[in-house]
């Protein structure tokens, strides 16, 4: 049964493309096609993942290997860490809670499933899938084939690994292309970083692993929407079959695994440093903020300005507007501090301030890497591919972090529209 909230998710939906079309490099030119293509993928996907007893038993399968992949990971951190990870305790606890420490419960989670995605590879497994929704997008959302390879790399292996598989051809797409990639890449997230999100998760929202999954899948046809919105095709651009780069080859399964743990251990850096650094930026801003008068009786915060900032938005994709600054916050959390911190942060929220609708929407709304971390990642990722464009990339990189964090909106805004039933199990 459809109600009054999924009318309120299409109005977040129509919404969101609206704001992209006024940022638009040439407003006459709305992909109409293309936006009823890619709405239609992101449902047609949720359908097919969600839509029978069949997909909803595999969802439980990938919700309970998920759960197996985290605690076969924590047996490996318990046994260098100890305790740290989750181990026996040498002391009684008041508060098991602080135990929980990021650093030793899910940043192991990124760096073990960064050596299976480099096996995977290797065994073909995971380059055939990327080929099955290459072709996918080929052909539904009218990419070129090179295009549509890195897009559907992207969903798996990350913003800027992606593109790695067609660093041949990335000085051969046009301008809308090359944004086109930023802004997926902004838009989901790697297949790393799922796990870890899930793991974030599993006490908080039922199947987390599968929403996460599903998330990153059906963002990628809403980031390709919304990027060719604001920077619409080349006329010039036609359509071919896609073919895959040779950048990323493996001698052996060993081989595979080493770099995979190599890469893993990067990523895992990066993850923690940008952490530090941020949470570090935004306590500076609010010791600052706090010379300023009481607002309703409690100090200004970046988050308390951030809530009042995205509450609209978070109305619009299907939150009740009494949760709606909680939610709003969290988006802003996410810009500013990351989907590692929103995460955790709505693993936290209590059941009394966010109802469990409200909670699933936000993981879709959540699970992309469009925030200010990433401008700067992309732009020395991309630098490094493909150098003489960097200008373009840092002519556009605020734009696609604006299109990247909209397209997760949009996403949600999509499974706010469909009829609860679908999620009734999940």
């Amino acid at each position: 049964m459809i109600g009054l909230q999924n009318g309120q998710s299409l109005i977040g939906l129509f919404g969101v493309m609206a704001l992209c079309w006024l940022a638009s490099e040439n407003r006459r030119r709305f992909p109409w096609r293309l936006a009823i293509g890619a709405v239609a993928v992101q449902a047609i996907l949720v359908l097919l993942l969600f839509g029978s007893p069949q997909a909803r038993a595999a969802v439980q399968g990938v919700s309970q290997a998920v759960d197996g992949l985290s605690a076969s990971t924590q047996a490996g951190a318990q046994f260098v860490f100890g305790y740290l990870a989750g181990g026996d305790k040498p002391y009684a606890t008041s508060n098991p809670a602080a135990l929980f420490v990021f650093a030793f419960r899910v940043l192991p989670v990124i760096l073990v499933v960064c050596a299976l995605s480099a096996l995977l590879w290797h065994l073909k497994v995971l380059k055939w899938i990327t080929r099955g929704f290459g072709f996918l997008f080929e052909k539904t959302l009218g990419l070129r084939g090179p295009p549509a390879l890195a897009v559907a790399a992207t969903v798996f292996m990350g913003q800027v690994e992606g593109p790695i598989f067609i660093r041949a051809y990335l000085d051969k797409l046009s301008r809308s292309e090359l944004f086109m990639l930023m802004t997926v890449g902004m838009s989901c997230v790697s297949g790393s970083t799922m796990v870890a999100y899930a793991a974030i998760l599993k006490d908080s929202l039922p199947h987390a692993a599968a929403h996460v999954l599903t998330a990153s899948l059906i963002s990628a046809p809403a980031g390709v929407l919304l990027a060719r919105i604001v920077v619409p095709a080349d006329e010039s651009e036609a359509v071919g079959e896609a073919a895959f780069g040779e950048d990323r080859t493996y001698s052996s399964a060993i081989d595979a695994v080493s770099h995979g743990i190599s890469d893993g251990l990067q990523v895992v850096l990066n993850v923690a440093a940008t952490l530090i650094v941020f949470v570090a930026f935004v306590a500076i801003a609010d010791r600052l903020l706090s010379l300023l008068p009481l607002v309703q009786g409690q100090p200004v915060t970046v988050e308390r300005m951030l809530g009042v900032l995205f509450s609209p938005l978070a109305w619009g994709i299907g939150i009740p507007w009494s949760e709606a600054p909680a939610a709003g916050q969290l988006l802003g959390v996410k810009m500013v501090l990351t989907e590692f911190s929103a995460f955790i942060q709505l693993g936290h929220t209590p059941a009394g301030v966010m109802s469990p609708r409200s909670r699933m929407l936000l993981t879709y709304a959540l699970c992309g890497f469009a925030n200010i971390g990433s401008v700067g990642i992309n732009v020395s990722g991309f630098g490094v591919l493909v150098p003489d464009r960097r200008a373009e990339v840092l002519s556009l990189i605020w734009k696609a972090l604006m299109a990247g964090f909209l397209a997760t909106c949009m996403t949600a805004s999509v499974i706010g529209a469909l009829p609860p039933v679908l999620f009734a199990g999940a």
